[in-house]
């Protein structure tokens, strides 16, 4: 639990990656517990909340989870600006995935702002017998570009919650008023749920 007194941050987070990766079934299962094996494809973005207490703050994601098909790739930049925080997912089971990752760090590499926290997460462990990108290539990738790395299961929950209190602690950590995406605040604020661009 939180202490009282302690700060509270509002930290703007956004999904990246290929359409099919599990965005939306790790935000799902982040904030709702809950898993769909068969989850429908995400239109523009869809929008969630969620509150973490941590011992030096207690953060509130506003979580964008952005759709994977190439119409809505324009409209991601109106999504990753000014956010403190990047996911970027791909399929194990899909090296084209991988690849189109790969294309979303440069790009929010090169618009976002520098100060953003990114991770590269490794989605679908649970297929292991169908992998077809290595947890070495993932990492090194990681390394060379300087992007955390995690491999995560939406469906069996490996990881996922310790990716969202992995970013908690490191937007806690930084200096907020140097931060982009991340509001303080005297108390946490409601939480509550919309679903945008239908």
């Amino acid at each position: 639990m939180a202490r009282t007194g302690n700060k509270s941050l509002q930290a703007k987070l956004v999904l990246l990656g290929d359409m099919g990766t599990g965005k939306t079934s790790l935000v799902l299962r982040f904030v709702k517990g809950q898993f769909s094996e068969y989850q429908e494809s995400t239109i523009g973005a869809a929008f969630f909340t969620q509150v973490l207490s941590l011992n030096e703050a207690t953060v509130k994601f506003d979580i964008w989870d952005t759709a994977g098909q190439e119409r809505y790739h324009s409209l991601a930049p109106m999504y990753y600006r000014g956010a403190a925080a990047a996911i970027v997912v791909y399929d194990i089971t899909s090296m084209d995935s991988f690849v189109r990752a790969k294309k979303w760090v440069r790009e929010v590499q090169r618009q976002a702002s520098p100060s953003l926290t990114m991770f590269l997460v490794a989605n679908k462990v649970d297929l292991e017998e169908e992998r077809k990108v290595t947890n070495e290539e993932g990492e090194e990738y990681a390394k060379e570009n300087g992007l955390s790395f995690l491999e995560t299961s939406a469906k069996t929950a490996h990881n996922v919650n310790e990716l969202f209190y992995e970013i908690a602690k490191r937007l806690a950590k930084a200096n907020p008023s140097r931060q982009t995406g991340i509001k303080l605040h005297s108390r946490p604020q409601e939480t509550r749920r919309l679903f945008c661009c239908a």
